[in-house]
């Protein structure tokens, strides 16, 4: 049977050699964004499509994958985090070794970016490790309502910033990233949970994806990358795919039309 009877072009990826740290870095260099950020999420799968392996995503991973977490986040200016992801999966503030600061340094970043948390109840446990366990005070985005009881329980803990927008009850995303725009945060790293990358897509936020394939099958109830209310269909190129020995993917999508800007 001829495979392009459709017109469809099927193309074997095949290896082009090793990619070492920092031809991984170029490959996932953020681009320039003259206004604005670029927001990336980082997620990863089991190749049955589940989020999480018990309970948790980090069940996931592989050394292929958390070598790729971590330059992910020594690219970015900030990481961005729901509050009950970071809970479950017992969050502490980005730490670098020596080489990685001076990487920083010499382009232009500064050396430990800082988590952004997002909570529309501003409940999150002072003596959390992210709040405590980390050399940069976390970002924390709430609504108007609970702003003030975020700052009395955190202290010098954490900054506090009010997010609500024209609903004193919610969060705002636009909103969020004029804020890390306006402080230099224009390279953001969305780590989720599933339901903060599901308000991303539903606003227009998100400019690509990163995903993680694992080799494994879940089963069960495990959920999906990206939950939400709104049905949606947004359309995504391919930027690149890479595999390694364990056979793990890691694909990069951009949305079209911010690869069509760019």
């Amino acid at each position: 049977m001829s495979a392009d009877h459709d017109g469809t072009q099927f193309t074997v990826l095949g290896g082009v050699g090793a990619i070492d740290a920092a031809g991984l870095a170029d490959r996932y260099a953020y681009p320039d964004t003259p206004s604005g950020c670029w927001v990336r999420a980082n997620m990863i799968a089991s190749a049955d499509g589940g989020a999480t392996s018990a309970g948790k995503s980090g069940g996931l991973g592989g050394a292929g994958d958390k070598a790729l977490f971590g330059m992910l986040r020594e690219l970015a200016d900030v990481v961005l985090v729901g509050a009950a992801t970071a809970r479950v999966e017992d969050y502490s503030g980005v730490t670098f070794d020596a080489a990685q600061r001076a990487a920083r340094r010499d382009r232009g970043q500064a050396e430990i970016p800082p988590v952004a948390v997002l909570t529309r109840s501003g409940s999150v446990d002072p003596d959390a490790k992210l709040f405590t366990r980390t050399d940069v005070p976390p970002l924390v985005f709430t609504s108007s309502g609970a702003a003030p009881g975020a700052r009395d329980r955190l202290g010098a803990r954490a900054e506090v910033i009010d997010a609500s927008g024209s609903d004193p009850d919610s969060l705002d995303l636009a909103g969020v990233l004029d804020v890390l725009a306006g402080r230099g945060l224009r390279r953001v790293l969305a780590e989720g949970g599933p339901g903060i990358l599901g308000m991303l897509i539903a606003e227009d936020l998100l400019d690509e994806l990163c995903l993680s394939v694992s080799p494994v099958l879940v089963g069960g109830a495990a959920g999906r990358v990206v939950t939400g209310e709104a049905d949606g269909r947004t359309a995504l190129r391919l930027r690149h795919a890479l595999t390694d020995d364990d056979g793990y993917l890691f694909l990069s999508y951009v949305r079209a039309a911010a690869a069509d800007a760019r």
